[in-house]
């Protein structure tokens, strides 16, 4: 069992806050994060016919916007605490100018999205802002656009992460994308326990 005295101590305690993102970032306290790319990405992009222009919500650390960067994508990674952000550009090396401090909600692309990279961003804000991310995804693409990633299907009451029901994630998106693609996830870090999966979603 950990010890608790070990834990970082944190003033906040809203995940729509900027500040609770920060303080976690800033006492590197993210045990959502892989420390690389993960697995199905890197095969998604493999088979991909073509470089996509993509947008990370909550990009974090910024390694997938590296990978696919040096892809040769047009890929930009938002993050709307600065401490990510910061740390981001740090990592990213020569991509740094990619990383944005925006907002999801207010941010707008300068040229068509072909995809919206999620990883860990609608799991990270409450449940009752479903209903705002997933129709954001739908207005930021075009017919024809994706959606790709990982979703988190688990059920404990408390988060983040805040796992969804499958049924319920069907709901918000079904009526805006379909279901093309799906699989499973190899490299599970033990926050989601398994219970996520890679899928792949078409805007109608």
């Amino acid at each position: 069992m950990a010890n608790t005295s070990d834990m970082p101590v944190f003033k906040s305690r809203d995940p729509l806050r900027a500040e609770f993102w920060d303080e976690r970032f800033e006492q590197d306290f993210i045990p959502w994060d892989l420390g690389g790319v993960p697995q199905a990405l890197r095969e998604f992009v493999e088979r991909s016919p073509a470089p996509r222009t993509v947008l990370i919500p909550g990009c974090g650390n910024g390694y997938e916007l590296r990978f696919l960067c040096d892809a040769g994508w047009n890929a930009t990674a938002i993050d709307f605490s600065p401490a990510a952000v910061q740390r981001a550009r740090r990592l990213v090396g020569q991509w740094e100018q990619h990383v944005v401090e925006a907002d999801f909600f207010a941010w707008q692309s300068e040229q068509p999205l072909d995809l919206i990279y999620e990883r860990a961003f609608l799991c990270a804000l409450p449940p009752a802002m479903r209903p705002q991310v997933t129709a954001r995804y739908a207005e930021l693409l075009a017919p024809g656009g994706l959606l790709a990633g990982f979703f988190f299907f688990g059920s404990a009451p408390k988060g983040p992460p805040f796992g969804i029901a499958r049924a319920e994630l069907e709901t918000f998106l079904e009526p805006h994308f379909e279901l093309v693609e799906e699989g499973e996830v190899v490299d599970s870090l033990p926050v989601f326990g398994g219970q996520e999966r890679w899928m792949v979603w078409r805007r109608r």
